[in-house]
């Protein structure tokens, strides 16, 4: 073992799988593998700026838009799992963009339905994906066990963290 940094650590120090160092106290190898999902999602949303020229919230909203024409807002804050006056804000902006197509039909005229213009499907297409971000995509992809053990254990970190839970329905792209 060596000390650096005030932490003991086994020499040697081989990469894992995840690409993150073994070497070090459980507490260094998880902050590491945090930093490691931070950067992939960081990386991801810059890739998606650059080619898109939208931010990810932005796009992702589109995307649903375009699976969902005639959505409203409220349903598209569901199916983005955000707060509905964050929904509506993007909306906001994805319209004076006009990206965004907003019409009132209907008997209740302050009910919108939207759908995406010819430019925003032009932005679709060059835009790099998964459209959600890489982070739900890839959980997405876990089994439900692996998902429940990492719910409950992010759960007692937050608990440590004293997080604000009203954090939870901000897009990680605005973040």
């Amino acid at each position: 073992m060596t000390k650096k940094g005030g932490l003991s650590r086994p020499a040697g120090g081989a990469a894992s799988a995840g690409g993150a160092d073994d070497a070090g106290t459980p507490e260094a190898r998880v902050l590491r593998r945090f930093r490691l999902v931070f950067n992939a999602v960081k990386t991801h949303f810059q890739q998606v700026e650059k080619k898109a020229g939208i931010g990810g919230a932005q796009l992702w909203a589109l995307s649903v838009v375009r699976a969902n024409p005639d959505i409203g807002v409220k349903r598209l804050a569901q199916a983005m799992d955000i707060h509905q006056t964050t929904a509506s804000n993007l909306v906001k902006s994805l319209a004076a963009m006009e990206l965004l197509v907003i019409e009132r039909n209907g008997p209740d005229r302050r009910a919108v339905q939207l759908r995406i213009s010819a430019s925003a499907g032009r932005v679709l297409r060059r835009a790099p994906g998964p459209f959600a971000g890489v982070l739900p995509e890839a959980l997405g992809r876990l089994d439900p066990e692996t998902l429940e053990r990492l719910d409950r254990d992010l759960g007692s970190l937050l608990s440590e963290l004293h997080a604000d839970k009203r954090a939870a329905r901000i897009p990680l792209a605005q973040m």
